[in-house]
């Protein structure tokens, strides 16, 4: 038998597929023994995923697209089932699936879904999908030139951008260590900067220390950073950070609940697009993978993918 959108492509990161608690073997047996037909290809390198994914759809007719792995996989994948610069999907009536795997998945967290993949695997069969908005960002990459790519949860620039750049370059063998050693690197080396920030109503011009663009909720793995970010609503929220990064640091418990936005170095802002300049240029990273710098510009596809729940 196959899911009501056809075989699954599993699209899946190599490391999510080892240890006793491994997600990808789990999502396999699952798939037999549920008798849903499915094929897994698995990434070698840097914008693998987007590519497999892009040719399951485009060349196979593939209807059914499963990311197994974390943020960074989901980012890949759906950037390979949606062209970033026309703002379309390459193929019209796509399912996109989505099981955490490795160090875990904030992007499905918005949505209830980050449970065993057994339970994950168990979805699949049914027919019903929730239409999600995704954010697209332009901004200079790392090369200098211009570049257009689309993220699932979350976008920042500033010194979250920092954080996750120092993460990315440490070895994965030092697992959630990372971040912390990051976290703490990054404090001393982060220094308020002047930056312009523009959504749809207003424009704000004053020293910032993070500009967090969120389609979901959570990041960081399980940080509650945006309670009040809808994924179906047409609008980012959008939150200026005006405080010394030792005190952002400070805020970590409240961020894990959500209780941080009542701060008064915390703005927040309702917006369908962002734009951030600074006077020096702010590393912008989405869904855990560093971008490029500013100047950056965000907005919103509407409805554009339809996540299987």
């Amino acid at each position: 038998m196959t899911s009501p959108f056809g075989p699954l492509q599993i699209i899946a990161n190599p490391s999510a597929g080892r240890g006793r608690n491994a997600a990808l073997p789990r999502v396999v047996a699952a798939c037999a023994d549920r008798g849903l037909a499915h094929s897994v290809a698995l990434t070698r390198g840097p914008g693998d995923a987007s590519r497999l994914a892009t040719e399951a759809v485009v060349d196979r007719g593939v209807r059914f697209v499963v990311a197994v792995g974390g943020d960074g996989t989901v980012h890949e994948v759906v950037n390979g089932l949606v062209d970033a610069r026309t703002g379309r999907p390459h193929a019209e009536g796509v399912a996109f699936g989505a099981v955490a795997g490795g160090s875990g998945c904030d992007f499905i967290r918005t949505f209830g879904l980050d449970r065993a993949p057994e339970r994950a695997v168990a979805r699949f069969e049914g027919e019903t999908v929730f239409p999600i908005d995704l954010g697209r960002v332009t901004l200079l990459g790392r090369d200098g030139a211009e570049r257009t790519a689309l993220f699932a949860n979350i976008a920042e620039a500033g010194y979250g951008g920092l954080v996750t750049d120092l993460a990315n370059r440490m070895p994965k063998a030092l697992g959630k260590s990372r971040y912390l050693i990051a976290i703490l690197t990054a404090i001393r080396r982060f220094e308020l900067v002047r930056a312009r920030v523009s959504v749809d109503h207003t424009t704000v011009e004053e020293p910032l220390s993070n500009v967090i663009v969120a389609n979901g909720q959570f990041f960081g793995g399980g940080l509650k950073v945006a309670p009040r970010a809808l994924p179906d609503d047409g609008l980012f929220n959008v939150q200026l950070w005006r405080g010394e990064v030792k005190d952002v640091f400070k805020m970590t418990p409240k961020l894990r609940v959500g209780e941080h936005l009542t701060s008064p170095d915390v703005r927040e802002y309702q917006s369908s697009t962002v734009t951030v300049d600074a006077e020096r240029p702010l590393l912008v990273e989405a869904d855990g993978e560093v971008l490029g710098t500013t100047p950056a510009r965000f907005d919103l596809l509407p409805k554009v993918l339809d996540l299987k729940i």
